[in-house]
């Protein structure tokens, strides 16, 4: 007798989990991994002006400096930074991803990118952490947080 009291809520439970889908988890995204390619390959090219494009208008970045020190910039003047450094370097800096982390869903994605930065005979390695909102069929970068080794 006691055991069909329960039974309404056991099978309401069921019905709950069954209708549940689990979280995706991006990597199969072949939007996401085009959008991060996109901004390695412009970043590369100095085309600073699609480089620009991959980011929100209210997008922050911040950069993690070897001592755990933050440095955090809008938009704007991280693009001008960008520019600079391409404008001063002595040699063409080039960024590749070496390994890509994607997670999220279709909405909001969080992709962990290990990148290799080459400025002449130096060689760089370091890890942009991203948070990407998607816009229409496209994804704009909301936050971005970087540092190198």
């Amino acid at each position: 007798m006691a055991m069909r009291r329960f039974l309404p809520l056991l099978f309401l439970a069921l019905l709950c989990l069954a209708s549940c889908k689990p979280a995706a988890t991006g990597n199969d995204d072949p939007t996401v991994t085009a959008f991060l390619h996109r901004y390695f390959d412009t970043w590369s090219a100095r085309d600073m002006d699609g480089y620009s494009r991959c980011f929100d208008e209210t997008a922050r970045i911040a950069y993690v400096t070897g001592n755990g020190q933050v440095i955090s910039q809008a938009k704007t003047d991280f693009i001008h930074g960008q520019k600079l450094a391409h404008d001063q370097a002595p040699t063409p800096m080039n960024e590749v991803p070496l390994d890509m982390r994607i997670q999220g869903d279709d909405k909001v994605k969080q992709a962990a990118v290990t990148w290799l930065l080459t400025k002449g005979a130096t060689k760089e390695q370091g890890t942009d952490f991203f948070t990407l909102k998607r816009e229409g069929a496209d994804w704009k970068i909301v936050s971005l947080v970087f540092y190198g080794e």
